[in-house]
Order: structure tokens, then sequence, then C-alpha cells
């Protein structure tokens, strides 16, 4: 397979059509089963990996950072092969000052994860959410404090509206400060709400959209049951995570438009894995979704979508077939 590059945003740098997420070693993913995992993500072709401070997902304190580490003793010897992005904001301490996008936090974050990382610098560094709590100018002064020091390349941002990016934007530029190059929200065929505001935005400012969940956190592969429970050691029975995956996607509309979806693609003659990631990859305004796996088998019908042609009269079908989940997240 012939990985192709995609311009990442307003900036010079080109990335791998596909990224992937590892959210999930650590706790669902052993080290050695997640070895394999970027081993072949990276025969693929893929060069850009992402990961944040707290993962792994549905972790405890006890795990949070472990798959940093994971993926720093993973890249020993071949960083500069790779385009690897980490986040920060969530809690990672019992002190009030141990999360957040405070300037303390950043500044002590970054370090945190370069030491789990093993590197001494990140290429793109991001916000996990959004912090109320702490003045816009705060946190985009700490990030232009952490990129001019060299320990990243450029910032983003993940789970934020239009209007604080935007007015992040704004500021940034009104204070000659480092500006965000890249969104990394939810997106999927049953989760279509970023249409209406956040990806017009990203394409009049030209950001770099590197969406997670292409699968509906594993919906969308269709090996999920409706009127049953959720397999144990999938994404939606990890703890308090599985719990919001749970909200998310398990209903029973979720799963009839998984079925629809499912008679769309035996049509087609393509799995339904193939054919999500490939609807994702059809909007103008993608970058490189992040695939998400537990096994290295996982990642075949994934990468398979980036060869795979999407006729424009399929993709109208599959737009109107999930076009409720555009107007309102009718599935949390």
């Amino acid at each position: 397979m012939s990985m192709p590059q995609i311009k990442f945003g307003r900036t010079g740098l080109k990335v791998s059509r596909l990224a992937l997420g590892t959210m999930t070693f650590g706790l669902q993913t052993e080290e050695t089963v997640a070895d394999r995992i970027l081993d072949k993500a990276t025969d693929a072709g893929i060069n850009l990996l992402d990961t944040a401070d707290v993962y792994p997902l549905g972790g405890t304190p006890d795990t949070v950072g472990r798959t940093e580490e994971i993926v720093g003793r993973w890249l020993t010897g071949k960083r500069s092969r790779f385009i690897l992005a980490t986040k920060a904001v969530g809690v990672m301490g019992p002190q009030e000052w141990e999360r957040g996008a405070s300037r303390k936090h950043l500044l002590d974050a970054i370090d945190a994860s370069l030491k789990r990382l093993q590197t001494d610098y990140v290429d793109l560094y991001q916000l996990h959410s959004d912090d109320s709590d702490t003045p816009l100018d705060e946190t985009l002064e700490a990030l232009d404090v952490i990129v001019k020091s060299g320990r990243a390349r450029y910032i983003g941002v993940s789970n934020f509206l239009a209007w604080r990016l935007a007015t992040a934007l704004g500021r940034s530029e009104l204070h000659r400060l480092t500006r965000f190059v890249s969104v990394q929200p939810r997106y999927s065929l049953l989760f279509r709400e970023i249409e209406r505001e956040l990806l017009p935005l990203c394409e009049a400012e030209n950001l770099a959209v590197i969406p997670y969940n292409p699968l509906a956190g594993g919906l969308l592969t269709g090996k999920h049951q409706p009127n049953s429970a959720p397999t144990p050691g999938t994404r939606f029975t990890l703890g308090t995570a599985g719990g919001r995956y749970q909200d998310r996607y398990w209903n029973d509309r979720a799963f009839e438009s998984v079925e629809a979806l499912r008679r769309v693609a035996a049509e087609a003659g393509v799995s339904l894995t193939t054919l999500s990631l490939a609807w994702v990859l059809a909007n103008p305004a993608i970058t490189a979704p992040l695939l998400g796996a537990s096994k290295p088998e996982q990642l075949d019908d994934t990468l398979a979508a980036v060869e795979y042609k999407l006729a424009p009269d399929l993709k109208a079908r599959l737009d109107t077939l999930t076009h409720e989940y555009r107007y309102g997240d009718s599935v949390r």
C-alpha cells in the first residue's frame, strides 16, 4: 500500500492521510500488542501518531501516563521518522492545579509528557478539551512559550466548540502569539454535528482536522449486537469511559442506522468499516482520521479505506441515511 500524504492545514508540514490513535494502549491493549499495532500501521505508511497524557482510555490514577510511556519506548531509535502528537488538560494528579489549561499546568504537563515519550519535543501539542476556568490569553501565552522554547512545533485543540476556537484564533492574532493549526473533533456517520459550524470554520481558516471516533467507538464495524450487553474488553466497557461511549452510541436508533448502513455496504461489496472511514475521508475538510485498534488485524479494513474510491452517488446515499446526526447529537 502506498499511503498518500496531505498538507497539514496552513503549515508547511505534510502527514500521512491516516493517523494512528493510541488511547487503548496500556489497558485494553497490552504493550506487546500495542507494539505490533504500531509496527503494522507504520509499515502501511502512517507517520502521524497521536496520544495524550491521560491515556489509556478508561484508566485509573495509577494508569495515567502509561500510553505515552509505551509510545516512547517504541519510538526509541526512530523518533525522527514520525510526527508525534500529544494532548494535555486532563486530570493528572490530586491537586487542583494538576489539570486544566493554566500556565502552571501546561508548562508542567509538557515536561512530563516529554519525559514519558523519551523525546525533547513533540510535533503537535493539543488542548484535550476547553478549560473555561482559565482565560484564553493565559493558555495561549503558555502555549506560545512552549513552542518558542522548542518543546512543541505546532499547537492544536480537541473537543472545542467553533465559537471558542474562533475566539482563540482572534486572540492569538491580536497578541501575536502562536496560532492553533489543527482541530481534533469527534466525527463519524453517527455524529455529524461538526459539519454545521466547526468544519466550515476549519476550511475558512485552513486548519487541519484529525477526527477521532470515525467508527463511533467500534459500532460502525458492525460487530456489536443490539438487545445485548456490550462485549467485555471493548471501549463500551472500560471504566468511566465505557459509560461515556454507551451514552453516545449504545441505543436503538444508532443500531438501526448501523443495520441500514450494513446493507448499503453489502450492496457496494465492501466492509462497513471501510465504507464508514471512506465516507469520513471523502469530506474535503478532513486531513487525517485517527484509526483506533486494540488488535493489529483490526487495521486491515481501516487501512483499506484510503484506497477505496467512494462514488458520489454512494456518498450521497450515506449522507441521506445519516442526515439526522448532522443536526443534533441524537445519540447522546
